[in-house]
């Protein structure tokens, strides 16, 4: 049987049993972070050796390097009296693991208006969770090896916006990183001549359709010449097999480049 402390009455006998049978894990504690009270779904996530729930702090739950963390926020929100916000703790369950719970929570007042504890609902995010870290830990070791090259890399969108780019790019077109993505790339190095073994023109038809190997002299944000090899190809889209960008990279050595330095100048775009 749920261990609850119930208020008198026959409305309050009610919602205790609509609480109850919520399929979220639902639980009350007093002002000084005792539980106090747990629906049937909380009971069913609580891990036998943890001993009864009701009589526990709430940060007894969690794990052991976000305690102080827990108890320090709760009781600055009980002396503030502020709308608590969603927080996310990892919780040991009856998995035999923790997993991280997102808790929805709210302030119970007294007769005075005054805090006398909290009601929180948690959402396990676990396998969410996880996929951020680990989507967050992709985008960071992506920007790491980026940094490392000393070639310029540019990504664009199937539009030709930039959309990433590296250091080296930024020191090669003389813009910032936070401007150069969300430029075109045609405005970002506006080019003045280009060659290729195949003669293919260098624009953004070519680029979407095709890989694109070449000599090429660009303008920097000073309007000075640069001359460079560039690399060009497709990004395909792994699951639709659309085309969905492409990626540059753009080497500076002047050594490479010299036989477009007598071609006649390209449009520009």
């Amino acid at each position: 049987m749920n261990q609850t402390e119930c208020a008198v009455g026959a409305a309050a006998s009610g919602a205790a049993v609509a609480i109850d049978d919520l399929p979220l894990p639902y639980l009350e504690v007093n002002s000084r972070g005792v539980i106090t009270r747990a629906n049937r779904a909380t009971l069913a996530l609580h891990h036998v050796q943890q001993g009864e729930l009701i009589g526990q702090t709430a940060w007894d739950l969690v794990a052991f390097d976000e305690k102080d963390l827990s108890h320090a926020a709760f009781h600055a929100l009980m002396q503030s009296g502020g709308d608590p916000p969603v927080i996310t703790r990892n919780i040991f369950d009856r998995s035999g693991s923790f997993r991280t719970y997102q808790l929805h929570r709210s302030l119970i007042r007294d007769a005075q208006g005054a805090p006398a504890g909290m009601r929180m609902v948690g959402v396990d995010v676990t396998e969410s969770s996880h996929a951020l870290l680990e989507a967050r830990r992709a985008v960071q070791w992506f920007e790491s090896a980026m940094a490392s090259l000393t070639e310029a890399v540019i990504l664009t969108d199937a539009l030709g916006v930039i959309c990433s780019a590296n250091p080296a790019a930024e020191l090669l077109s003389g813009i910032a990183l936070s401007e150069l993505c969300g430029m075109a790339i045609e405005e970002a190095l506006p080019l003045v001549r280009h060659q290729s073994p195949d003669e293919a023109p260098l624009d953004h038809r070519t680029t979407i359709a095709r890989n694109w190997k070449g000599a090429a002299t660009v303008l920097n944000r000073r309007r000075e010449e640069v001359r460079v090899e560039i690399s060009t190809s497709p990004i395909i889209d792994q699951a639709g097999g659309s085309v969905v960008g492409v990626v540059a990279i753009l080497r500076q050595a002047a050594e490479w480049c010299e036989a477009i330095s007598s071609s006649p100048p390209a449009s520009r775009r």
